[in-house]
């Protein structure tokens, strides 16, 4: 799965998991603490995408995700 793809995937299932609303454009810079997220919330996060993407993340991968960029590349890396 290319950049994109993973991109587009990330984007809608923060979307979902975090209840972003309609007005708010995500990019890979978007902080999730910006939207709200608690660690409750990066924890529903982080297994939704796990789910999504049929993957597990290592803890020193979960300790870099802090943006929808840094999810995405913990993504490629976990491929």
């Amino acid at each position: 799965m290319d950049h994109d793809a993973i991109l587009e995937k990330v984007i809608s299932v923060v979307n979902d998991t975090l209840d972003v609303p309609a007005d708010v454009e995500l990019t890979e810079e978007t902080a999730f603490k910006d939207l709200g997220a608690d660690s409750f919330d990066l924890l529903e996060l982080v297994t939704a995408l796990e789910d999504e993407f049929d993957l597990t993340f290592d803890d020193e991968a979960l300790e870099k995700i802090a943006t929808v960029g840094d999810a995405v590349s913990a993504i490629e890396a976990a491929q």
